[in-house]
């Protein structure tokens, strides 16, 4: 196997402690070649450079996907097989882990991404396998009050009604933890920087899909804090939003023919319309079919 992985980790004033803990445990894993840490913070800090990971200070806030991009170009250029993109909130128990999701890719080279269960501290599973999302998934869901309704939307939206329980090819996953091939990030290029911060993981797993599939794989699982800055934060609330017009500008707001196609293959696939039965006219506006032959089969 030998060091086939490089990992990049974007921070912004965090605690040392935390971070030394983290970085300490990524270099007792053999698989691992690299470890960069990107430091956004206004001003470099010398404790973390004595971590003997390859310490990046850009003197500034780049933003998560554009420090991200640095170590990126890195893995890219020297030829290393695989990135993992990683959250300084997330912990891997053990070596296991990555060997195994090694392996996943090794056994399935038309995979571009995967991502294991993520669970919290816990051991509650996290709903982070999405489809390619609409407005009302993105902005309507957060601040409509109406409850039923949000839930049946996530449950669709949210891949819940698959239980989590099987690999699985999903649109959208999450940027806390994503284990990418260097060579299809040479083809589709790194994190889209226009996004400062939220939706840089929707639209980088977009664009894998484009050219490779993007896989859950349930058999392993890490630990994810998943603080929700978002919805504490009106600052970073209003990154959130800037980033969700931006997304929809990029990819279209309510004609997005691709994401139709896409999101109806998966839910086919999984067995969405199998277990929601359409019966009136109503249950049809829902869970639409794309052509008239569908409907007809």
């Amino acid at each position: 196997m030998g060091k086939s992985l490089n990992v990049s980790i974007v921070i912004y004033n965090n605690d040392f402690a935390e971070i030394a803990a983290l970085v300490r445990n990524l270099q007792s894993f053999q698989i691992i070649n690299h470890i960069y840490l990107i430091d956004n913070s206004p001003r470099p800090n010398g404790l973390f450079k004595t971590l003997n990971a390859n310490y990046i200070s850009p003197g500034y806030n780049l933003g998560y996907g554009a420090g991200h991009n640095l170590a990126i170009q890195r893995s890219v250029d020297d030829e290393v097989c695989y990135h993992l993109v990683l959250n300084p909130d997330v912990w891997i128990d053990n070596e296991e882990v990555l060997q195994e999701l090694f392996a996943y890719m090794e056994g399935n080279p038309d995979v571009g991404l995967v991502m294991p269960m993520i669970r919290f501290p816990d051991g509650q599973q996290q709903y982070l396998c999405k489809l390619l999302a609409s407005p009302l998934d993105l902005i309507g869901r957060r601040f409509l009050p109406i409850d039923k309704l949000i839930r049946d939307r996530n449950n669709k939206y949210e891949l819940r009604f698959t239980q989590y329980n099987r690999i699985m090819q999903v649109p959208s996953l999450s940027g806390c933890f994503m284990f990418l091939r260097t060579s299809v990030l040479k083809i589709i290029g790194g994190f889209d920087e226009r996004f400062f911060m939220y939706l840089e993981d929707n639209d980088l797993s977009r664009r894998v899909g484009q050219v490779s599939r993007t896989m859950f794989y349930p058999h392993v699982s890490v630990i994810h804090e998943y603080k929700k800055g978002s919805y504490k934060s009106p600052k970073l609330m209003i990154y959130h939003i800037t980033s969700a017009i931006r997304y929809f500008n990029k990819w279209g707001w309510l004609f997005d023919n691709e994401k139709k196609k896409v999101n109806h293959r998966v839910l086919k696939e999984l067995g969405f319309y199998d277990v929601h039965e359409i019966k009136s006219i109503k249950d049809l506006l829902r869970y639409p079919r794309l052509n008239q032959q569908e409907t007809n089969n």
